[in-house]
């Protein structure tokens, strides 16, 4: 089968890998229609993630079909089942989970294997740019649930700012704006990705450079980028007691303003990944058109995935988000 393996830092190729079988009885081999690149499968691909050793097929944002003509999404997270999290239903934080395109092959191939546990029907109506959207949308589901219970006031009166307009920022902008937050605002560099927040109508998108955002003025700052600017950004922008909600994660290199954050009674969240139920909303969300039409998604066949990495990590991909079709 043709599959895209990340080979060392900053080097992918599309070549011929074995044919995917399924490693116990509980597996299917699901034969995949689209698969997203993310945001972590870039960080692997420079080289910055331990835990994606090459050669490894990466990706894990998946729509297929079974053997038996079931179309599912993929979710890649593998639990151990056992555990007090586990026991608990928060799965994703199992300290023995492993992940498709991480600890095992990925989805960047016209096949993968994967539990049955972890298949998740798709509704008729959703396209497979929808349906291979579910996994991030439920990523930022379940960030923005934690931030629901820990805001003082509902959503919908809260003042929002998300930093960074690539696909988690906008994903969150969209639900923002349909869980009916006001003032949504979008912190942005890349006038590209600004003007594809516009288009979608989602938030008010902005350069922070040219015009940083007003001090104290956010209810919610949804940092989608990590860095160390950007956090130093967040902090300055919650308003007292506030939330500042953590999900990007391109450096560990500092920006937090501790003593902001603690003189103002500012709540830190860090948001890890979802759950299945979080998967399933978000794909009925993305497949009734709750967060848009995804005009704003690229897709490209698998055969231009090496190229597709190239413009990412460049910077002169405009789209937030890039679409894998194997098939």
């Amino acid at each position: 089968m043709k599959a895209l393996v990340f080979l060392g830092p900053d080097t992918v190729m599309c070549r011929d890998e074995p044919d995917v079988l399924a490693r116990s009885a509980d597996e299917a081999v699901v034969r995949v229609h689209a698969a997203g690149i993310c945001g972590s499968d870039l960080h692997a691909y420079h080289g910055h993630d331990p835990r994606r050793v090459p050669p490894l097929i990466l990706g894990h944002e998946a729509v297929g079909r079974t053997p038996d003509g079931r179309r599912v999404v993929v979710n890649p997270l593998i639990p151990c089942g056992r555990c007090a999290r586990c026991a608990e239903g928060r799965t994703h934080l199992c300290p023995e989970r492993r992940m498709l395109g991480m600890q095992l092959p990925g989805c960047f191939a016209e096949a993968v294997a994967v539990p049955e546990a972890n298949l998740i029907p798709v509704p008729p109506h959703a396209g497979d740019v929808a349906a291979a959207l579910a996994e991030p949308a439920a990523c930022v589901l379940h960030a923005l649930h934690l931030c629901a219970r820990a805001l003082a006031r509902p959503v919908a009166e809260a003042r929002a700012l998300v930093i960074g307009g690539g696909a988690i920022g906008l994903l969150a902008a969209l639900y923002l704006k349909a869980w009916g937050a006001r003032g949504v605002r979008l912190a942005e560099t890349a006038a590209a990705r600004r003007a594809t927040v516009v288009r979608t109508d989602a938030a008010e998108a902005f350069d922070p450079r040219a015009m940083p955002p007003e001090a104290g003025a956010f209810d919610l700052v949804f940092d989608a980028v990590g860095t160390a600017p950007t956090r130093r950004m967040a902090s300055a922008a919650a308003a007292p007691g506030g939330v500042l909600l953590h999900i990007g994660l391109q450096d560990n290199d500092g920006g937090f303003d501790a003593r902001r954050i603690t003189l103002q009674e500012i709540a830190v969240l860090g948001s890890y990944c979802y759950t299945r139920a979080d998967m399933v909303a978000a794909l009925a969300a993305l497949a009734d058109g709750v967060l848009g039409d995804l005009a704003w998604v690229e897709e490209r066949p698998l055969a231009e995935g090496v190229a597709a990495f190239a413009e990412l990590a460049s910077g002169r991909a405009s789209a937030p988000k890039i679409v894998l079709r194997p098939g």
